[in-house]
């Protein structure tokens, strides 16, 4: 062993620069593996390890009233409970600033988890108390940045001024998007009661948080059969942990499916690199067997050498991709708190490292074992064929590292669905281009049977080249179709992905977003807004609270469906409106909508009180569709309607989102409250800001420039991170792309200079080339572009619901421009070879 280990190492030493293909493509593809894993293991551990402290509780009620006395007594004999009342409102400035808030009063029992950090250190009770006639509050360090507050100054919140006594520097329970919801103002319950924001049309929420030591699920089955009826919603830890990880589990899914993807691109470069590599070393391998070195001797040597290259060039992958991780985690760490830590780097390095040894292994050996199983005098005679069969001991070889190399992709990829898929795509890949490497062959044979299909001798010598014993063909599409088709595909989704987040926010917002407009207020708002030049348009939308009771007269308490938590549903509260000139930018998907002039008619043929249509999601959790009939229990009383179409909604235009919208008239005897958009110049929108608040401190009002930002700035580092992955991808496609010709360019040449040497003329050698690299491109580009769109398709349509139609042509472009490329420059080079003298040429090739 330590003569081919020293061997091993000469020979790869002075060989080095034909095997750069082969450690790039695994460099770059265990660098996307270590990064996308590193960054699921740092937001696992750092989220569902702290669900408790996220949720604050074991168990959580949310009410928007005080439970009943009873009800509080049950919750205290079994367990500790804090009460949080949150509300969401504006504070002002003495300057003149407002920003909207997450209003929160605590008790002395809060946080039940974690702890709370506050600056200068002191407790809440402390900070939040009343001195000297006012209150104190504890707010979060951005938003004193953004109001350029500092201790001692003071905001306005409803009716009350309250001094700035501490900045919240941990909070365990804070919430994952209060940048959107707005910044926590941690106030004194007194404080809250005296703010005068509290009445009968408040929109508080109470929420309870409970920690016992009893099992979080039973305590809510016995909480549940205590109060049977109840309408709050009850959430465990466990049900919080579960949604967490299945966002993390898509969400990791997604990015190791790309790294996975790149990895299987790179690895089809590694066969084409290490084939090239091996042909260079046909002289090596005749010299040694010649002087009896037995096959699985020099089998040992160029493994040890793949084995090197392999462990060198992923130990680079999982240094790059450790960078990008803890890039990565600089960006989170913006938003939560969390950190890299050295246990998440390391497991992933460990898988990556790993991926990448079965990777290089996988694809190596099958090219060896063609390599080696050829005689001693067809290696002296570079007659080796591409169609050389493996032996039954490669074979399994190959099979072994195969199935390891599976077993790891399902055991790594979170969601056993997506890597089920991503196995079926390369398998359908596969078998998709052997198909059609076997159909193209035997339809070559047929044409060249038929000399008068073919008359000029060019097209027929280029036929003929695509089903000769040592064609290329075979390489060409299944490596490059294979990569071609995922490379498609890939960018399809993630282009379509960049147009989700870039429509996400809209070309034409509103100057204000309005909520908690009071019923009586509603005219004075409008009188207001009406009163300044630039309004462009001002709408108004009643806003009530409902859930649903029934479907197809039956309570939905009773309905027992599989994958359906029907006592969670009822539960549940719905925001409904009207139509309201379509406040929330929304688009029918499914069925119609009503028509004013048929309306009473519809409604009086479907013996219902009103037609309404639901939001996609919504519909899609409860199983409904267009047709059915729905009991909504409203304000104590329970109206029917018939579930007239469905729709989706886009981007940000408002942040209602409205789980269902009925017909005009339906909701009049519920509405007690108004939400709104005004459409005028930016700086008049300010000042109408200052004059609500002044008059009506109850409204809630949020500047959409700001809002656009937030989310420009949020969503635009998730494409920051998307192009990053996709230039590594496209990178690594490009460079498995230009391996492909590699591979097969030193034998083109060499028959070429022999059709040469027996006379044929140069310019019909060039006319041949050019017809079977077109012929190939174009093979090519079709088929991968067929496959790789409905890959695309599948995956945006029925996976990610994006119906975006206006991205697939950028595949069909891409196929095309990169087969041009890559056999253009093929093309090119193999001409530049034959301008050299045929002796020269044939001692090379040969």
């Amino acid at each position: 062993m330590d003569f081919r280990l020293s061997f091993a190492c000469r020979d790869l030493g002075e060989s080095l620069r034909r095997v750069w293909l082969f450690c790039a493509c695994l460099v770059l593809g265990v660098c996307l593996v270590m990064a996308s894993g590193a960054v699921y293991q740092m937001l696992n551990r750092s989220l569902l390890s702290d669900t408790r402290a996220l949720m604050g509780g074991d168990v959580e009620i949310e009410s928007n009233q005080p439970l009943a006395n009873d009800v509080q007594a049950w919750l205290a004999e079994h367990g500790t409970v804090s009460l949080m009342q949150e509300l969401n409102t504006m504070v002002s400035t003495r300057d003149g600033e407002f920003r909207l808030v997450e209003l929160l009063s605590t008790d002395a029992a809060y946080p039940l988890y974690g702890q709370l950090v506050l600056s200068p250190a002191q407790s809440l009770q402390a900070a939040t108390a009343k001195q000297n006639g006012h209150w104190g509050v504890a707010i979060d360090p951005v938003l004193a940045e953004r109001l350029k507050l500092a201790l001692g100054d003071w905001i306005s919140v409803g009716q009350l001024e309250m001094q700035v006594r501490a900045l919240v520097l941990e909070q365990p329970d804070r919430r994952l998007n209060a940048n959107w919801r707005g910044a926590p103002v941690l106030v004194a319950q007194e404080a809250l009661n005296a703010s005068g924001l509290v009445h009968p049309a408040s929109r508080i929420e109470y929420e309870y948080r409970i920690r016992t030591t009893q099992n979080a699920e039973q305590w809510k089955r016995e909480f549940v059969a205590a109060f049977p009826d109840s309408e709050w919603e009850v959430r465990t830890f466990a049900d919080r942990s579960e949604r967490i990880a299945e966002r993390l589990s898509q969400i990791a899914s997604g990015l190791l499916i790309v790294a996975f993807s790149t990895l299987f691109i790179g690895g089809l470069g590694i066969y084409n690199s290490i084939a090239v590599y091996l042909h260079s070393k046909r002289a090596t391998m005749a010299t040694l067997k010649s002087a009896g070195l037995r096959d699985r001797h020099i089998a040992h040597i160029y493994l040890l050498q793949v084995g090197l290259l392999a462990g060198v060039s992923g130990l680079l992958g999982v240094v790059l991709g450790g960078l990008l991780a803890w890039a990565g985690s600089l960006v989170l760490a913006q938003e939560l708190p969390m950190t890299l830590q050295g246990d998440d780097a390391l497991q992933a390095a460990g898988i990556a490292w790993l991926f990448g040894m079965l990777t290089a292994y996988s694809f190596t050996l099958p090219a060896l074992g063609k390599a080696l199983n050829v005689d001693v005098a067809s290696l002296f005679r570079d007659s080796q064929s591409d169609e050389a069969i493996l032996s039954r001991g490669w074979n399994i070889a190959t099979l072994i590292a195969i199935v390891l190399l599976t077993a790891l992709v399902l055991i790594v990829i979170p969601d056993v669905l997506f890597g089920l898929a991503f196995l079926a795509v390369v398998l359908v890949c596969l078998a998709f281009f052997e198909g059609v490497v076997r159909v193209l062959k035997h339809t070559a044979e047929r044409i060249e049977g038929r000399p008068w299909l073919l008359r000029h001798a060019a097209w027929r010598f280029a036929v003929a080249n695509l089903h000769r014993p040592d064609t290329p063909l075979r390489a060409t599409l299944l490596s490059l179709g294979a990569a071609l088709t995922l490379l498609v595909a890939c960018t399809v989704v993630v282009v379509a992905l960049l147009r989700m987040i870039h429509d996400t926010i809209p070309e034409e917002s509103p100057a204000l977003i309005l909520y908690d407009v009071l019923g009586d207020q509603q005219s004075e708002v409008a009188g207001m807004a009406e009163s300044y030049a630039s309004l462009r348009a001002l709408t108004l939308s009643p806003l009530v609270r409902g859930r649903v009771a029934s479907m197809n007269g039956q309570p939905l308490r009773e309905l027992n469906t599989p994958k359906v938590d029907w006592q969670e549903m009822a539960r549940d509260e719905h925001k409904l409106s009207y139509l309201s000139g379509n406040i929330d930018g929304i688009r029918l998907v499914a069925g119609t909508l009503w028509n004013d002039s048929n309306l009473a008619q519809r409604i009086k043929q479907a013996g219902v009180d009103f037609l309404f249509i639901m939001e996609d999601r919504e519909a899609e959790q409860m199983q409904v569709q267009p047709g059915d009939t729905i009991g909504f229990s409203i304000q104590g009383q329970t109206k029917t309607g018939l579930l007239s179409g469905i729709y989706s909604q886009r981007g940000i235009q408002t942040r209602f989102w409205f789980e269902a919208i009925f017909s005009d008239g339906a909701l009049d005897p519920f509405i007690t409250m108004y939400v709104g958009t005004v459409y005028m110049d930016d700086e008049e929108a300010l000042a109408l800001q200052t004059d609500l608040a002044r008059q009506f401190p109850n409204v809630i009002t949020v500047r959409t420039e700001e809002l656009v930002a937030s989310a420009a700035e949020l969503l635009g580092k998730g494409t920051q991170g998307l192009a990053v992955l996709s230039a590594i991808s496209l990178l690594v496609s490009l460079m498995v792309l230009s391996s492909v010709m590699a591979a097969g360019r030193e034998k083109q040449t060499y028959h070429a200079v022999i059709l040469h040497a027996l006379g044929a003329r140069m310019a019909y050698i060039r006319s041949a080339i050019r017809i079977e690299y077109a012929l190939l491109a174009t093979i090519v580009s079709v088929f991968s572009i067929v496959l790789g769109l409905s890959i695309a398709a599948l995956i945006l349509q029925l996976r990610l619901k994006i119906y975006t139609l206006d991205v697939y042509w950028l595949g069909v472009i891409l196929a095309i421009a990169a087969s041009a490329l890559v056999f253009g420059l093929g093309a090119r080079y193999l001409f530049q070879r034959l301008k050299l003298r045929p002796a020269s040429l044939l001692r090379d090739a040969g």
